[in-house]
């Protein structure tokens, strides 16, 4: 049985993977233009894993979530705190305070590396993950970040199947830093995020997709719509 991996519009994306454990990724539902389905409909989270505060990334939906759901969240220490103020309980953080870049922990089977990302926050910094799921598959949620050289040990360390690279420009990579990230994570799979949300962004994933051609050839490319998923 395969894993499924599932856009929800903007950053946001839902891991189920093969044994049924479900882990949510920057789960910015209300108030998300793109995002196709209401919070009331995600019934199941094991996980919820937080790149940085601002508000297209953490909402204002995730204690809910975590009621609805009983997930353990992770993100770094400072933006816990901000969830503990605004009702998510101690017991739903990992560690009860959080983790920090570099750092590893397992939740029901599944391994979440903290990882630098070069962006912005008020609580934190921004990061980014790796996801090593039961079998091993391993999956890169860059989390907002513009191209940084160390993408090639990360590539080096975890062998990514999957990176979920942000395209979008303004805020993020361009549709250029994000194709030449390719050569460095050199993932077996990338899928574009972080685009067409609003106005100011890059609309779609085609310029990435032909810029990855010419880059990374040897990866390939899904250009998914919001609610569409892929499988490993």
């Amino acid at each position: 049985m395969p894993h499924h991996v599932k856009w929800l519009g903007h950053a946001a994306c839902m891991i189920k993977t093969q044994s049924g454990k479900v882990v949510l990724i920057d789960p910015w539902i209300t108030g998300n233009p793109a995002c196709p389905v209401k919070k009331e409909e995600l019934k199941q989270a094991d996980l919820i894993l937080v790149t940085h505060d601002h508000f297209d990334h953490m909402g204002s939906d995730i204690p809910d979530l975590v009621k609805a759901t009983g997930a353990t969240v992770i993100a770094q220490p400072e933006l816990c705190s901000a969830l503990q103020e605004a009702g998510v309980g101690a017991e739903n953080i990992i560690n009860g305070m959080g983790m920090n870049i570099g750092g590893t922990v397992e939740v029901a089977g599944i391994k979440v590396i903290m990882t630098q990302a070069f962006h912005s926050g008020t609580a934190g910094e921004a990061v980014g993950y790796i996801i090593i799921l039961e079998d091993g598959k391993t999956i890169y949620h860059a989390g907002d970040t513009g191209i940084f050289a160390s993408m090639e040990l990360l590539g080096q360390i975890y062998p990514i199947d999957l990176a979920l690279l942000p395209i979008g420009s303004v805020f993020v990579m361009d549709p250029v830093q994000a194709a030449y990230s390719l050569t460095l994570l050199k993932p077996r799979v990338a899928v574009p995020i972080h685009f067409g949300t609003f106005p100011i962004l890059v609309q779609d994933g085609a310029g990435f997709a032909k810029l990855a051609a010419e880059k990374a050839p040897e990866v390939k490319v899904e250009v998914l719509k919001p609610g569409e998923e892929i499988t490993l």
